[in-house]
């Protein structure tokens, strides 16, 4: 069946700049780390991407090593790119990738490395079968390899049309900071920084947002529901369909600790005050900075995308509920 795409996706989404950069962003965009890989239903992924458009989110993120297995997740967008976002529909969409863990054995499969990092991009793009990404990350830092050499090879992806902006992502403050200057004298700006960010992982807020903020980069946080931990699925328990309950997921039982669960009770109950669900009043919390360009959420169905869109609705907050939710993660 044909996809035409809904007429009116532009007229409830907001979209805001990357840092300084004219590059805009709609502040919920879709990554696709889980749920589009080989293992996954790809009528399922193919209706989520379909209807994320339809709403409004333009930005789609990637990696080489998103799958299982590795780089499938890439050769189903690939597919469903074709198959309904064909023509001029391309200049609509801003499809990110990123190089940095683990792709391929041997010395040069992975971290940071010019060799690494330009092999990885022409792989990306050929699974993906574009021209050009519009941003290409460096996915981490490489503890081995000069910040210089890994921003270099940036660089050298946007000078040779193979990536119109870049990023880095899990970088701390002090290596934000090099990166910046870096690829600001080399001539092509960082635009956006990819952290791991939620009310349980709070770490940007030690330095890297005054960071991003300082050098004019945007923020666009990952994992801001704490791998699921953050919604009404784990109020009660271990659910079996769980992350957590799945020994291969990155949420572990462990990670579901007694204490977490009272605070996620406790964030419930405000949510509930704000007329949301605990997982929309998350979303909305990271939202709330100002230096936030967008949310990247995950999706394993249509309702779930729809249920996490509506966080829109409500990002405001009262002093009297930051402060409350401020005692309970304390």
């Amino acid at each position: 069946m044909s996809y035409t795409p809904s007429s009116s996706r532009y007229d409830h989404m907001q979209y805001n700049h990357c840092g300084k950069s004219g590059l805009k962003l709609p502040a919920v965009s879709l990554g696709l780390w889980h749920n589009f890989g080989d293992v996954d239903d790809f009528k399922n992924g193919r209706a989520i991407i379909r209807h994320a458009f339809d709403k409004g989110i333009t930005h789609f993120d990637l990696a080489n090593n998103y799958g299982p297995p590795p780089g499938s997740a890439e050769e189903n967008f690939s597919k469903i790119l074709r198959k309904d976002f064909s023509g001029y529909l391309r200049d609509e969409l801003i499809i990110s990738s990123k190089a940095g863990y683990t792709m391929w054995p041997g010395a040069y499969g992975d971290w940071g490395s010019r060799k690494y990092l330009l092999s990885s991009l022409d792989q990306s793009l050929k699974r993906m079968d574009l021209e050009y990404v519009d941003i290409f990350y460096s996915h981490r830092p490489d503890p081995n390899t000069p910040i210089e050499e890994t921003m270099q090879a940036l660089d050298h992806a946007v000078r040779s049309g193979k990536a119109l902006y870049v990023g880095i992502s899990n970088y701390s403050a002090e290596q934000s900071k090099e990166a910046f200057t870096v690829l600001k004298q080399l001539g092509t700006p960082c635009v956006i920084h990819q952290p791991k960010y939620s009310m349980f992982v709070r770490w940007v807020e030690e330095g890297l947002l005054d960071v991003l903020e300082e050098y004019g980069v945007g923020c666009i946080p990952f994992s801001p529901l704490a791998q699921g931990l953050l919604t009404n699925k784990y109020l009660n328990g271990i659910p079996e369909d769980s992350r957590a309950a799945n020994p291969n997921g990155f949420l572990q039982v462990g990670d579901v600790t007694g204490d977490k669960i009272e605070k996620v009770k406790k964030l419930n109950e405000i949510a509930i005050r704000r007329g949301q669900s605990l997982a929309q009043m998350a979303l909305a919390w990271v939202l709330k900075d100002r230096r936030v360009t967008s949310v990247l959420i995950g999706a394993s169905s249509v309702k779930q995308l729809d249920d996490n869109l509506e966080a829109m609705r409500n990002t405001g907050f009262e002093a009297e509920e930051l402060a409350e939710i401020e005692e309970i993660l304390k």
